[in-house]
């Protein structure tokens, strides 16, 4: 049983719904500050759960799109950002709010925002979880859910070797299941 796998829990099922609820009102109330409307653009697949789990609070206008970017093969980034799915709104002129499962050494979020920046685009982040000492580029989320320690998590869409991505919460993965 893949939950056996986990050494504890760190954000339960229950801190990430009232998480996602005080997210969504704290964005939808800078967006109608801004009089925008948001295209939410969550990147696969690490955001489906938080994602999906965030807009249904929402209570405003918002497009969804989504793209799929990689750069990590097992536990370690492999140094380069690829863009293998890319949104189909537009972004030219519009606020995006990308969606993000966790902001970890920041090397994809930095690609990803500057190309959209580079389109024309005002770019917001929120992610489900900061990771600020594994951080190796200089990249700030706008919202955050949680901050965690460097240990490596798994659960509510994050994953190891594609395992993992549908626990309802977030949990730190034994070291002997990856090592």
């Amino acid at each position: 049983m893949v939950r056996d796998d986990i050494l504890k829990v760190l954000v339960t099922e229950e801190q990430i719904e009232k998480r996602c609820a005080e997210l969504a009102a704290q964005i939808e109330e800078d967006y109608n500050k801004e009089g925008e409307v948001p295209i939410v653009v969550g990147l696969l697949k690490g955001s489906v759960p938080f994602m999906a789990e965030l807009i249904k609070y929402f209570n405003f206008e918002c497009e969804i799109d989504f793209m799929k970017v990689s750069s990590y093969k097992g536990t370690k980034s492999s140094g380069a950002v690829r863009i293998d799915w890319d949104m189909e709104c537009p972004a030219k002129d519009r606020s995006i709010l990308l969606v993000e499962d966790i902001v970890d050494t920041g090397r994809t979020l930095v690609e990803v925002k500057k190309m959209l920046e580079n389109k024309g685009a005002k770019v917001k982040i929120v992610t489900l979880l900061n990771k600020p000492k594994r951080r190796e580029f200089r990249i700030d989320a706008d919202y955050i859910g949680f901050e965690v320690p460097n240990e490596f998590v798994v659960g509510y869409g994050l994953d190891y070797n594609q395992k993992y991505r549908n626990m309802p919460f977030v949990g730190v993965l034994k070291p002997e299941i990856y090592k």
